[in-house]
């Protein structure tokens, strides 16, 4: 794994599906968003696209209120399109599964500051993921 970095699109796996973003019809980015998440949520054993998917939950956390903008540096250069909010969970569900892959990419760092960085990035994209809690509405009560 060729990583420079501990953010979201900082190694050359992510950089790799930026550039496949960017080359894909903008009808088309969605799918293959989704398809990453999905994979990485079914894969059992070693989890593949985890960079990917790690690289996605940024592309989709930028579109939510408090989402930080992904750097066009190694992330996608085209816009992409809005993401629908049923993609949150498939999300969280996939970057859930990276965090507790003890064998995969958290194993992998040599600096374990690195690693609790990374770990960080991740937990910092399922908060601004999580959808707000649902409110209840309160009745107006007449003296």
């Amino acid at each position: 794994m060729g990583t420079w970095a501990t953010g979201p699109f900082d190694n050359d796996t992510a950089a790799d599906f930026a550039d496949a973003l960017d080359d894909a019809k903008p009808e088309e980015r969605e799918a293959l968003i989704r398809g990453v998440l999905t994979r990485t949520v079914d894969a059992s054993g070693y989890l593949t696209e985890a960079e990917e998917a790690v690289a996605a939950a940024a592309l989709i956390a930028a579109q939510c209120p408090g989402g930080e903008p992904v750097d066009t540096s190694f992330g996608p250069e085209t816009p992409m399109p809005t993401f629908p909010s049923d993609l949150r969970p498939l999300v969280d569900e996939a970057l859930a599964r990276i965090v507790s892959d003890e064998s995969g990419l958290a194993a992998n760092w040599v600096d374990s500051r690195d690693g609790r960085q990374w770990r960080a990035t991740l937990n910092r994209l399922r908060v601004v993921l999580a959808p707000p809690p649902p409110t209840i509405p309160l009745f107006d009560i007449e003296p």
